[in-house]
């Protein structure tokens, strides 16, 4: 049986071993399956690293995050709150930062306030910055963060990042097609119903078409990055929220990635969001190979040039 909206398209199928979907969503053309029973594997069970085999103090904790991190080029960081926001010191984008979260190496939660001032400190760093711009999460090695301590990255580049590509081009173009922001129609369609979480101001939903195990998204009325201070308040409390989603079912790691159009261009439709998706916690000492560059953005990050891989031939 099919299911078809203006938005996203559904078709359930059934075999011998149980039921499945594939979905689609209509304006970006991104694909997924769902299958339910996979659950029967359980691979959810949720660990955590019980930070045995990190060094504490790491070079995040207070004792050393104001002295062996890399500095802006007038020799400052960036303090808000207990975050701290400085260059990265391995970047992949032209201009890419770190926001240290929390003071605490490993805390048992993250709280609003403490997310907060994180995106006040992420959008300080981007500022007079016209390029595309994505604010980003890791949360714990499963989910592809090479520090335990919780932090946020910022990437800006001249060109969007695949996906935010996609979301940009395509949002454009239905806004020129209908006359109305994509945004102004998804909430039409989706408010109240089965798929909205929570929110009415600045609503979270669990998205038609995950990319990834359980993934919610908010939608912003605004479009760049120098638009999103009013709003960091509400996003942080529902990232707060949708995280303890998560802890409840099960899930410790995380991917987070906000994603904005670039501040020079002109307003043609397209409106920010911010995606979530759960991730398995396969054992203490487990470092994913994916974060959220190749599940959220769809633009995978490898360390290897193709042209020397002759080297490692024996």
């Amino acid at each position: 049986m099919n299911k078809i909206n203006t938005l996203f398209q559904v078709e359930e199928c059934a075999s011998k071993n149980g039921e499945f979907q594939y979905r689609r969503d209509l304006l970006t053309g991104l694909q997924c399956r769902i299958a339910p029973d996979r659950f029967h594997r359980r691979i959810d069970v949720p660990r955590r690293p019980d930070g045995s085999h990190d060094e504490v103090p790491c070079v995040f904790c207070p004792e050393r995050v104001h002295y062996d991190t890399p500095v802006f080029p007038d020799g400052s960081r960036i303090t808000i709150g207990e975050s701290v926001t400085f260059p990265n010191l391995y970047p992949f984008a032209r201009e890419h930062v770190v926001t240290v979260i929390t003071e605490a190496h490993d805390p048992a939660e993250i709280a609003a306030g403490q997310i907060e001032d994180a995106l006040c400190g992420q959008i300080a760093a981007f500022s007079g910055n016209d390029d595309y711009v994505s604010c980003n999460w890791n949360y714990l090695p499963s989910a592809g963060a090479s520090m335990l301590h919780p932090h946020m990255q910022g990437i800006a580049d001249a060109a969007p990042t695949f996906h935010a590509g996609i979301a940009i081009d395509q949002s454009e173009t239905f806004c020129c097609r209908t006359g109305r922001m994509y945004r102004a129609c998804l909430l039409e369609q989706e408010m109240g119903g089965s798929r909205h979480l929570f929110g009415d101001e600045l609503p979270f939903f669990a998205h038609a078409v995950p990319l990834g195990e359980k993934e919610v998204r908010a939608y912003l009325p605004v479009r760049c990055i120098d638009e999103l201070e009013p709003w960091c308040g509400l996003l942080a409390e529902g990232i707060e929220r949708v995280i303890s989603l998560y802890r409840g079912a099960g899930h410790y790691a995380f991917n987070l990635s906000l994603f904005f159009d670039a501040v020079g261009r002109p307003d043609r439709g397209f409106r920010a969001f911010c995606s979530l998706i759960a991730r398995i916690n396969p054992s203490a000492a487990a470092m994913g190979d994916s974060a959220f560059m190749e599940r959220m953005h769809l633009e995978p990050i490898v360390m290897t040039l193709p042209e020397d891989l002759a080297g490692f031939l024996p």
